[in-house]
């Protein structure tokens, strides 16, 4: 499940809590890390029942809802995951967490076990921002919460970018994901594509939802570049260009792995060596790395219509 992977732990394109984070926040996101890491293993570790792994995520809800409530109580300690609430308790002492988006992960946590396919793209944004953008708008609290003065639309910005984050790891991660019943492609994109099941249709499908995750990606991008030259924020904006360009140079892989006929429905594509150096490296640039010398477009929409949806990335 994808939620770990927008923290970026153990994810060699997107690398969040590195050592660009400031230090006085490493304490506090890595409890939100292992907070949201513990529930997905919950949701998608070992051979447990569905039904069990459903009571073991509300029994997860309830301490949190304990802690959340007096993160000076007992609550932490003698519960079964103190190894996650203990620190979570600590940070929400300092930091005050909100209660919405540390429920929302846990709601997607439930669809996962459920496996619910999505059937159009409004179910799949509306996982994403239950799923992902939780993590923007806790990262977001923490830094305001540290004195940092953010932009309006700072928000809508983190929730596009979250989601787009989202979108290529699912892409890339969807020969797995496959094998273990989630279907996160759309059914509407898949029938628009063409016969179900054939290459070519898939190839379409997996190329309209990288041109979605490219035009998310452009919409929140001007956020790292805010963070970046804001008193308070900058060490995050450089983390979050990193991402962003991680992001992009992972889009163009995949755009050109699908044309040169690579199944990523059935093999996932290898990750290129030196990802990481080189994310760090483009940081460096800006406007964002676009994935194709030219703008990505959906070959599912028309041309009037995919140039007019199309923001530019600079």
């Amino acid at each position: 499940m994808a939620v770990a992977r927008v923290f970026g732990a153990g994810n060699e394109n997107f690398p969040v809590a590195s050592w660009l984070c400031p230090p006085q926040h490493r304490p506090a996101v890595m409890a939100l890390y292992r907070y949201a890491r513990t529930a997905d293993d919950i949701a998608d570790e070992g051979d447990a029942a569905p039904a069990d792994r459903l009571a073991d995520l509300a029994d997860y809800r309830q301490t949190l809802d304990a802690v959340l409530a007096d993160p000076h109580g007992s609550a932490a300690e003698h519960c079964r995951w103190p190894q996650v609430f203990g620190p979570l308790a600590a940070s929400h002492a300092h930091w005050h967490w909100p209660a919405e988006p540390l429920h929302h992960l846990l709601d997607a946590f439930e669809a996962d076990v459920r496996h619910q396919p999505m059937h159009n793209d409004a179910a799949l944004l509306a996982y994403c921002q239950r799923s992902a953008n939780p993590v923007g708008r806790l990262l977001l609290h923490l830094m305001r919460t540290s004195g940092a003065k953010l932009t309006h639309g700072a928000e809508e910005q983190s929730d596009a970018l979250c989601t787009a984050l989202q979108l290529v790891n699912f892409w890339q991660d969807l020969a797995e994901d496959l094998a273990r019943g989630r279907r996160y492609l759309p059914q509407t994109t898949r029938v628009a594509a063409g016969p179900a099941g054939t290459a070519s249709a898939l190839r379409l499908a997996l190329l309209h939802e990288l041109a979605r995750a490219e035009t998310l990606l452009a919409q929140g991008a001007p956020l790292a570049w805010t963070l970046s030259h804001t008193p308070g924020t900058r060490r995050w904006g450089w983390e979050l260009r990193a991402i962003v360009q991680g992001g992009a140079l992972r889009l163009r892989q995949l755009r050109q792995a699908l044309l040169s006929g690579w199944p990523l429905w059935q093999q996932a594509l290898p990750r290129s060596r030196g990802f990481a150096a080189q994310t760090l490296l483009l940081a460096r640039r800006w406007p964002m790395l676009k994935p194709l010398p030219s703008p990505l477009i959906s070959p599912l929409l028309s041309p009037t219509k995919a140039k007019s949806s199309h923001p530019h990335a600079g």
